[in-house]
């Protein structure tokens, strides 16, 4: 079989059980696919569903049809090339579970303001560069102590551990590129396990924020240069690349990578991307590669 389909289910339940596969399998006999016998990953988790004579749009589209409304993501893709050797992630409401700006306006009072045109931002109704400007400005005289209360906030999302870990195991270089800034970035590298960060500069100055981000902000078209770079100083062709974020700013990069996935995404993202989980954490990203359970290393 030269195709795969991918079945994932929460980590933490409903299960994935032989109902949904045998429906699966059945959505894809109905398009004239020939199909052959699931492989688990693991157990009532993921699950790997091999095809060949049929499209991976198609097949994806008949499959989410067929499973209504169960709390199951897809991935439809060639099995050849399936495992990725570049990782870049997003940072904010990918690797970590929330808007590191955000957490940093409550420190001023100004949360809820602050995150609506976030929100905005990350949906791709408001230019990147000049809500990222108008937002900072507001915190201007905002103690310089209130990053650190901020970063003391920070959980990261399920599973991101045990994805740097596991492609770093098995040789892929993991880069962490985030239009947010790289006060955070730096710590959660190194909490987390990528090799490198990219990120926006705070200006500080006299112990408090200037209202100011250092120039050129790093937007959706410098996320976009990052991979086309790390991929060319790699050696690696694009269509081994994996790309994963939530944000308009993510959007190319998402696009242009042999794997892009849109991570519990803004609705504009997930509708525009080619694979999107909307449901499991990020060890999904590991299950679409085909690794299996026994494969997977350290992290949580």
């Amino acid at each position: 079989m030269d195709h795969v389909l991918t079945l994932i289910a929460p980590a933490r339940g409903p299960v994935l059980d032989q109902a949904h596969l045998r429906a699966a399998g059945d959505a894809l006999k109905a398009l004239h696919a020939t199909v052959g016998p699931p492989r688990w990953l693991k157990e009532g988790e993921a699950a790997d569903l091999p095809f060949a004579d049929l499209a991976p749009d198609q097949a994806e589209a008949a499959v989410r049809s067929a499973l209504g409304a169960a709390a199951i993501d897809l991935a439809a893709q060639a099995v050849a090339g399936r495992r990725k050797r570049l990782l870049v992630a997003d940072m904010d409401s990918t690797i970590v579970t929330g808007e590191t700006l955000d957490e940093l306006a409550d420190f001023a009072g100004l949360k809820e303001r602050i995150a609506a045109i976030t929100a905005r931002a990350m949906n791709g109704e408001l230019d990147f560069a000049a809500a990222l400007r108008e937002r900072v400005a507001m915190l201007a005289g905002l103690p310089a102590e209130a990053l650190e209360g901020t970063y003391a906030r920070i959980a990261l999302t399920p599973g991101a551990e045990t994805l740097v870990a596991t492609m770093r195991a098995h040789g892929a270089v993991c880069a962490l590129v985030s239009g947010g800034f790289r006060f955070f970035t730096a710590r959660v590298r190194d909490r987390v396990g990528f090799h490198l960060d990219q990120a926006n500069d705070l200006i500080v100055e006299g112990g408090r924020l200037t209202g100011r981000v250092a120039e050129p902000i790093l937007d959706k078209d410098a996320k976009l240069a990052t991979l086309h770079r790390l991929a060319a100083e790699q050696a690696v062709p694009l269509a081994a690349t994996l790309t994963v974020g939530d944000g308009a700013n993510d959007l190319p990069m998402l696009q242009a990578a042999g794997l892009g996935v849109a991570f519990r995404a803004k609705p504009s993202v997930a509708a525009a991307a080619r694979v999107r989980i909307d449901h499991a954490d990020l060890t999904a990203l590991l299950w679409i590669q085909g690794y299996t359970e026994e494969e997977h290393v350290g992290g949580a």
